[in-house]
């Protein structure tokens, strides 16, 4: 008899799909913010991005670590591979002060970065 036995790849795909079920949510930056939603696609990224978050109380964190606003282009300076040609992504709470994100893309806009981007949640299509 000549049957491959499929049983054991099949428990290990469905390890596999629980290990990554589990440990997708953790490769997010560690900042619990309400993204506002959008129809924009997704981008594909080479490397990876410098993420600034602002909070809807107005604090700012660099990945998951806290910043102040005078801190924020010397510490972005520290992390930047390629200088001010790295992308940086501003994450704003949807309840965040428009002022606050405007204050941290002015500060980095001031110090050269120019390739700003602003993330969002892509909007569930309603199926009617």
């Amino acid at each position: 008899m000549s049957d491959i036995n499929v049983t054991p790849m099949v428990d290990v795909m469905l390890v596999l799909l629980i290990v990554f079920m589990v440990a997708a949510p953790l490769m997010t930056v560690g900042v619990p913010i309400d993204l506002p939603q959008t129809q924009a696609k997704q981008l594909n990224t080479e490397q990876k991005p410098i993420t600034i978050s602002v909070t809807n109380a107005g604090a700012i964190f660099l990945g998951d670590e806290p910043v102040t606003i005078d801190d924020l282009t010397t510490k972005v300076a520290a992390v930047a591979v390629n200088g001010t040609e790295d992308r940086i992504y501003v994450r704003g709470d949807l309840a965040a002060n428009y002022g606050s994100v405007m204050q941290v893309m002015g500060a980095l806009s001031g110090a050269g970065y120019s390739r700003i981007g602003l993330i969002t949640e892509q909007a569930q299509q309603q199926v009617q």
